[in-house]
């Protein structure tokens, strides 16, 4: 059967999601964890594609992302997940698969669209029960802007830079901003959100509609794509 071609926009926010073969762990270790940063910051570089906020938990990865055009993107994101099943079957032996399927991209409107979307990833691990507050899970970003971590991955997400003009002001704003994160907030107020594939104003929907989106059912895992399929 044919997959659905992937639906992408010039110069657009993705949310990104890889998860491991049959939803297994695939980060086991520290060095497991640095690796695959490593490999996002080397190809990000090299595609020129924006990492706004990441989260890599132990089955899977979240980032929120700009990318100039779409061939940018899943070339990255291939080299990515390629660079790390090979690290990966070397370490841990075995010769079957390790991501599940092909990474999935669901688009963001511009705004406090894509803010939301990066403290939806940041907030994942104390969500998933992992840590109690972002700032104690070291695998995200949320110490970038909630502590001014370093961090050579993280290309700053513009709707951040306009919370305050001073740094102390903005981490201030955002922390608060990450301890409000309830998200079913956002879905119950009629936009929507990561499981429809696209996260904005039923306006951002309706044109991206026009531009050859469609709907299918929100269960397939890929529920907004673009009419044409690829072999």
């Amino acid at each position: 059967m044919p997959r659905l071609k992937r639906f992408t926009i010039e110069n657009g926010n993705y949310h990104i999601l890889s998860r491991g073969h049959n939803k297994k762990e695939i980060f086991h270790s520290d060095a497991d964890f640095k690796k695959y940063l490593q490999l996002l910051q080397t190809e990000k570089e090299k595609f020129n594609v924006k990492i706004y906020h990441y989260a890599i938990m132990s089955n899977h990865v979240h980032m929120i992302s700009n990318s100039p055009d779409g061939n940018s993107l899943t070339s990255m994101m291939r080299r990515i997940n390629q660079g790390y099943a090979q690290y990966y079957r070397k370490k841990y032996g075995g010769c079957g698969y390790v991501w599940q399927d092909r990474f999935k991209s669901f688009l963001i409107e511009n705004g406090r669209y894509l803010l939301v979307s990066g403290r939806y990833v940041e907030i994942n691990p104390v969500i998933a029960g992992i840590v109690k507050l972002p700032e104690e899970y070291k695998w995200s970003s949320y110490n970038v802007y909630a502590f001014s971590k370093q961090d050579a991955i993280i290309d700053f997400n513009p709707e951040y830079i306009g919370l305050a003009d001073e740094d102390e002001s903005r981490m201030r704003l955002y922390k608060d901003f990450a301890k409000n994160g309830i998200i079913e907030k956002e879905r119950r107020s009629g936009e929507r959100f990561f499981k429809d594939g696209v996260f904005g104003s039923n306006k951002f929907v309706e044109k991206l509609k026009m531009m050859g989106l469609k709907q299918t059912w929100s269960h397939s895992g890929h529920p907004w794509d673009k009419k044409n399929t690829e072999k």
